[in-house]
């Protein structure tokens, strides 16, 4: 297949498998690319998501790289065989693609589960909150860039909100839902609209008081996105060169450890709930 124009987040982490699953046969990848009939130069291309590979070739490789495992196959050939457009594609060449990569690896996600402590998640901020928050972390930005980036965050909530909503678990902590990025209400839009979205059901919120004994946690901001299988699970991290996409099962196991840490520090989903409606009469 010729090379994709675009990398997204979901065609290299299809080629990093395809290499993980290579490399652990102990096979070169001249050795693989004469399996397909192919050059070196496509292997390397496959593997790091610049070209497409067919579902025939997914399934011949894993044959010959002695994977049995069906699920994860099939799996990996829906990762290949995927034609869908996202809504989020609108935005190429507007935003930076990490945008783009972030609603993706939400959008096929089986769940989400995620931590944050400075700020209200994306998932659940109103467009005021966004758009305080992006307007103080880039000063001057113009409505040119501004405007496509609140509009963004919030048809990323459509995971949540849609027909099918993805189920969400997100823990909090008090510090962010005091922080007022905007004015008093816009504070309490938010938290309200935070009360809404666990009415729905589907979202399930946690929050971690000041007051809670235990908590060395400041840093544990993170979204972990449950894959089709687990092996495909994807965790995303703010990192100082941007968002860090975390695959390797290491990482992904300490990631894991952390969620059951700072859920253990919350207070549970109907204490969570009752504590965020008071903060909103303090308002």
């Amino acid at each position: 297949m010729p090379p994709k124009r675009h990398l997204t987040a979901r065609r290299v982490r299809l080629g990093a498998e395809l290499r993980k699953l290579r490399e652990a046969t102990g096979m070169k990848a001249r050795e693989a690319s004469e399996l397909l009939g192919a050059d070196p130069v496509q292997m390397s291309q496959i593997e790091s998501g610049v070209a497409g590979v067919s579902a025939e070739r997914v399934r011949r490789l894993a044959a010959h790289y002695d994977c049995t495992d069906g699920e994860f196959i099939e799996a990996l050939v829906a990762m290949a065989t995927d034609r869908t457009r996202g809504w989020w594609e609108e935005y190429r060449g507007v935003l930076p693609p990490v945008f783009l990569d972030a609603a993706e690896v939400e959008h096929h996600a089986a769940y989400l589960h995620e931590v944050v402590i400075t700020h209200v998640p994306g998932l659940l901020q109103t467009a005021d909150y966004a758009r305080a928050v992006y307007t103080y972390m880039r000063p001057g930005l113009p409505d040119s860039e501004l405007n496509p980036r609140v509009e963004h965050r919030m048809r990323r909530r459509g995971v949540i909100e849609g027909d099918a909503p993805t189920p969400y678990e997100t823990v909090i902590h008090e510090c962010a839902l005091r922080v007022r990025v905007a004015d008093r209400p816009a504070s309490l839009a938010q938290l309200r609209q935070i009360l809404d979205q666990i009415e729905q059901g589907h979202v399930t919120v946690r929050v971690i008081p000041f007051d809670q004994d235990g908590f060395g946690g400041m840093g544990a901001s993170m979204l972990y996105a449950g894959g089709p299988v687990p092996r495909l699970d994807t965790g995303l991290r703010d990192a100082p060169t941007g968002t860090a996409f975390i695959d390797a099962e290491p990482q992904l196991e300490q990631l894991r450890a952390l969620l059951r840490r700072v859920k253990v520090a919350s207070l549970d989903p109907t204490a969570s709930r009752d504590f965020i409606h008071r903060l909103t009469k303090e308002l």
